[in-house]
């Protein structure tokens, strides 16, 4: 099978330099094919970046000829990054049936998606702008669903859900800004607005991009944060949709090159979009917001927070790029830990300020392993217990919820739980999501009975209807966050021919399996 991958490999690279050979160049480096030269005015154009994408690419291109906003509307920018295989014959042939089709080749490979975005958007004809990498697809309705609002809210910038597909698990990324329709909201009053800031499922005025000279950096990595911060920042108003747009495609076989980037690169990416939001003196509210992406989340969770973390030798590495970032902290006028979301963070930070390595990676081994971990209740709000010494042995637990009893009367399931937390929570339901496909999700709504007691109660032909599969169970809040429920014992209902196993997981939470 190598043998002959090796051939066809071989063959593809012979195909691609014989067709670059009959491509003419113009003095910007690139070529642009004549299916552009008729003068037209789309709603939307599609901006797809591609460099070796023969294995994917088909099933992109079909998701958007068959979008329901009708193709006839959608131009579809195609820039070629150098691709060595069949890529720029597979995209030739689809603008022979396609004349919105525009092939745009570049003659020598940038290294970088930035490139190709921001030739798209300079060559862009549609009235409004969506991106697309050449290994994921659209949702059926996505481009209009974006269309639509912006059309209705008059707002520069859209968003709606992303979809990863890994495998056989299908999850929901960034959750926070597509869990509800929210039309010309203020986008700092989205939390963790800028917490997922990758190009799926966003659409934005083309004119808007234009006029603010809002460009993507010619990074390897962190160009789409930097991007879409500028696009953020100068937004008054923006929307949101609760639609499927977007999927992502991560299956195992599809190998990214933001798989193939090293932790330690990214962050050097990252701390340069730090000092470049450092240096735009932005308002203080929207500073913090910005900046507590890349401190707690780039700067703990994914260089710290990983097994990549524990498992390396050079461990001195690492504290030499959080030493980096810590002293981009020296000259902020606030303390750049008070936004942080999880209290554990803070403990971490104030260990490396105290060289305390040791205990860097004893709590990040108590992150990652250990899968029960102690916590308190100190006058009504919970918190957890660390492995160390005062003062800090305790960290807070924003929301904690804890089993009290599940009993059974006639068709319904009355589950009731003790609620501490550390923060203001409303928009409080009980969720059952199956674990392989976030978008299979039933809610049932929460009462409460007295100070910290609630209760939710089940229908049993509400669980009929969920697959015989494993489901998570969780308290959600906020509209999307999600606290598990902490379980020490086991609750087993039949109904008809379904057995319903309240279970407790690994963890000692609350899980379901339906068989």
């Amino acid at each position: 099978m190598k043998k002959v991958d090796k051939i066809l490999s071989s063959l593809n690279l012979v195909f691609a330099k014989n067709l670059n050979k009959k491509i003419r160049y113009n003095k910007k480096g690139y070529y642009i094919h004549p299916n552009r030269k008729k003068r037209e005015i789309f709603k939307v154009t599609v901006i797809l970046p591609t460099y070796n994408a023969e294995k994917t690419l088909e099933k992109t291109l079909n998701s958007i000829v068959f979008q329901s906003l009708g193709f006839e509307h959608i131009e579809v920018l195609l820039i070629d990054d150098g691709s060595s295989d069949r890529t720029r014959h597979i995209i030739l042939d689809y603008a022979k049936k396609y004349i919105n089709m525009i092939p745009v080749f570049l003659k020598e490979n940038s290294g970088t998606p930035a490139k190709p975005r921001n030739l798209g958007i300079e060559l862009a004809r549609g009235k409004y702008i969506i991106f697309i990498d050449a290994d994921d697809w659209f949702d059926q309705n996505g481009i209009k669903v974006l269309y639509d609002l912006l059309e209705k809210t008059k707002d520069n910038y859209a968003v709606g859900k992303t979809i990863i597909i890994k495998d056989e698990n299908i999850t929901i990324a960034g959750e926070y800004a597509s869990w509800k329709k929210r039309e010309s909201i203020n986008p700092f009053s989205i939390p963790r607005l800028f917490y997922h800031l990758g190009p799926t499922a966003r659409m934005m005025n083309a004119e808007f991009l234009k006029n603010k000279n809002i460009k993507f950096p010619e990074m390897k990595f962190a160009e789409d944060k930097q991007f879409f911060i500028d696009v953020l920042i100068n937004c008054d108003s923006i929307s949101t949709s609760d639609e499927v747009i977007y999927y992502v495609n991560r299956n195992s076989e599809n190998e990214s090159l933001v798989s193939k980037t090293s932790p330690l690169e990214k962050f050097d990416a990252n701390l340069k979009v730090v000092n470049y939001i450092k240096q735009k003196k932005l308002p203080v509210h929207i500073e913090k917001m910005v900046l507590n992406r890349f401190y707690e989340i780039d700067g703990i969770t994914r260089l710290f927070d990983r097994p990549h973390f524990l498992k390396s030798n050079e461990k001195e590495k690492y504290y030499e790029r959080f030493s980096q970032l810590i002293r981009t902290t020296e000259d902020l006028r606030y303390d750049f830990t008070e936004n942080f979301f999880h209290d554990w963070h803070r403990v971490l930070v104030a260990f490396f300020k105290n060289n305390r390595f040791e205990d860097i990676v004893k709590i990040i081994d108590w992150s990652k392993n250990e899968h029960f971990k102690d916590y308190c209740i100190i006058d009504e709000k919970p918190f957890f217990t660390l492995p160390f010494a005062s003062p800090h042995h305790i960290a807070k637990i924003n929301v904690l919820v804890i089993h009290k009893e599940t009993i059974k009367k006639d068709e319904e399931v009355f589950i009731r739980f003790n609620i501490y937390r550390n923060q203001e929570i409303d928009n409080i339901s009980f969720a059952i999501r199956q674990r392989n496909n976030h978008l299979k999700e039933i809610e049932f709504p929460i009462q409460q009975l007295n100070n910290n007691l609630y209760e939710a109660v089940i229908q049993l032909n509400k669980l009929e209807s969920l697959e015989d599969v494993p489901h998570a169970v969780f308290v959600k809040y906020n509209g999307y966050e999600r606290a598990t429920v902490k379980m020490n014992s086991r609750k087993i209902i039949h109904k008809n021919s379904k057995k319903f196993d309240f279970y407790v997981t690994v963890s000692d939470n609350l899980g379901l399996s339906v068989k």
